[in-house]
């Protein structure tokens, strides 16, 4: 029979929403059954944990959450998708990460916080330059708390209709207290323009007031994540309606040689020299530095080559900044800004 060491343990896994370790202390009660001499016993609980792992497989269950597919009208308004990114996945600096894990602490502690007349932060306002781990974030507090990501679909949401998009983000309002979950407003500028801009729509005034009437109403146990490139373009009242607000920027030194390591890992040379590393990496961010070392790292498979070498990695480094150039430069945007 299971101890009541193994039985605590299944019941934190599956609160958790932790399938693999469910099935692993359910293996270890079949092996302990078969110690025992309860050999068909050992037998049906090893064809249920295989059984739980086809069904995990096909998408039939999942964690303690699972994911509800959106239908009808707001099929078209969000994407849904469970990840499995955890935040120390991620190279963040002290700050953003120190940030991030006070979310999460406050949001899982939030009854404690609801008894004191207080509630957790649950209304987040990512600014920063692209590639810089924004999205990322918004999948690591879904994988950390085991919900569905649900991403907003602007071209579903902003139409040329008046009132239209504020009826359709009512619909995403009111799913967050139906169906609890990380909702995510990527390119979140598109909608919260500063309303006195000078080439303000007011189709686009009216959904911004919306979405501030909306966010401050909200009492659901969703979290709201909203994300900009452009953190000068939001309007004012707009700071004040998110719980915290978490700025990116682009990786130091040690953050890049963090990112590298964990990117490149068994493919790194020996000794690598991080001075000429650094220098390459200087002013790219989080994303061209993974791609950078995703490109060495395929170099040295492609010329079967054992290692990659600080050479490798400068150049392909350089090279990412060249696109990075010309990009900017097809967009009409100044190299220098």
């Amino acid at each position: 029979m299971a101890t009541a060491e193994q039985v605590k343990a299944l019941l934190k896994s599956y609160g958790e929403g932790n399938g693999e370790h469910f099935a692993s202390v359910a293996l270890q009660i079949a092996a302990d059954a078969a110690r025992g001499g309860k050999g068909q016993l050992a037998q049906q609980l090893r064809d249920l944990v295989d059984d739980i792992k086809r069904k995990q497989a096909a998408g039939k269950i999942g964690g303690s959450v699972p994911i509800a597919r959106p239908s009808g009208e707001l099929a078209s308004l969000l994407a849904a998708s469970y990840p499995q990114t955890h935040l120390s996945e991620m190279v963040l600096s002290r700050e953003t990460g120190t940030a991030l894990h006070r979310v999460l602490h406050e949001y899982r502690s939030q009854s404690r916080l609801r008894q004191h007349g207080f509630s957790a932060r649950r209304k987040l306002l990512l600014v920063g330059p692209p590639g810089c781990g924004k999205t990322m974030t918004a999948s690591a507090l879904a994988g950390e708390l085991k919900f569905p990501l649900f991403s907003v679909q602007l071209h579903g949401l902003i139409t040329k209709f008046m009132g239209e998009t504020a009826t359709k983000l009512r619909l995403i309002f009111d799913a967050m207290t139906e169906t609890q979950g990380v909702y995510f407003f990527d390119e979140f500028d598109a909608i919260g323009t500063d309303r006195g801009a000078k080439n303000d729509v007011g189709e686009i005034r009216r959904v911004l007031n919306s979405f501030l009437q909306f966010l401050e109403q909200d009492d659901s146990d969703s979290l709201i994540v909203a994300a900009t490139n452009y953190e000068a373009m939001l309007d004012e009242a707009l700071f004040r309606r998110f719980d915290d607000v978490i700025r990116y920027g682009r990786p130091d030194s040690e953050q890049a040689t963090a990112l590298i390591r964990n990117r490149l890992r068994v493919f790194l040379g020996n000794r690598p020299a991080w001075t000429r590393i650094n220098e390459a990496a200087v002013g790219l961010s989080h994303a061209e530095i993974a791609r950078a070392c995703d490109d060495a790292a395929k170099d040295c498979i492609l010329n079967e080559r054992g290692k990659v070498t600080t050479a490798m990695l400068v150049g392909t480094l350089h090279d990412r900044r060249r696109i990075d150039r010309t990009t900017m430069v097809a967009n009409g945007q100044d190299e220098s800004t």
